[in-house]
């Protein structure tokens, strides 16, 4: 059962109650399919995909204070709670820096007003960028793929992956779980759950 976490020891190791955990689920900050049903010797016990169950309890600490839990469970959700943006907000605010707003708009024209899905675009652009493991020409070429696949990704748990192998980059995008085995010699850049980095967004633009 490796990467799961049964929910005893997902309770004991977040110090949360059973009580918390199956009140967050019904606010739908927990997604249903992160409760995974599994025969053991001892009968029936539930699971969860451990590092995403970890990570959003972790999350989920740290914010109620300041957020409500609908507030919680909008930031969590998939779906988009702005409309959009101004350019000039994303750099007023410190949203993206310039240098991705203007590769996206070299790559797309001129853009003042960019909405929800434009903003996760930019967001991922600046964020590869900003690791430094990312040139421009690779930047143009993501932004090729996330807008050529943008409406099969839209409102589905998707990954994305950017790989090298002996200087030749590739990014992928998949349904998630990805499953992804690669040569020796090939190297794994950057995998990130688009969920996560829509969650990160909302948190910047809130």
């Amino acid at each position: 059962m490796e990467n799961l976490i049964s929910k005893k020891d997902l309770l004991e190791a977040a110090n949360i109650s059973y009580g918390q955990l199956y009140r967050w689920k019904r606010k739908n900050l927990i997604p249903e399919n992160w409760f995974i049903r599994k025969s053991t010797f001892t009968g029936q016990e539930t699971f969860f995909p451990k590092e995403d169950i970890l990570q959003r309890v972790e999350k989920i600490k740290n914010l109620k204070d300041d957020l409500s839990l609908d507030e919680l469970a909008d930031m969590f959700s998939p779906s988009p709670t702005i409309t959009s943006l101004s350019a000039e907000e994303l750099t007023k605010r410190n949203i993206v820096s310039y240098t991705a707003l203007e590769m996206y708009n070299n790559h797309n024209g001129t853009t003042s007003t960019f909405s929800f899905d434009q903003l996760l675009t930019l967001y991922l652009l600046d964020t590869l960028l900003q690791t430094g493991e990312m040139n421009r020409s690779e930047g143009m070429e993501l932004l090729h793929i996330l807008q050529q696949h943008s409406n099969e990704i839209k409102g589905k748990e998707s990954e994305l992956i950017f790989i090298r192998k002996m200087g030749v980059s590739f990014f992928i995008l998949t349904p998630e779980p990805a499953k992804l085995f690669v040569e020796s010699q090939t190297k794994i850049i950057a995998h990130y759950k688009l969920n996560q980095c829509i969650e990160e967004l909302k948190l910047k633009i809130s």
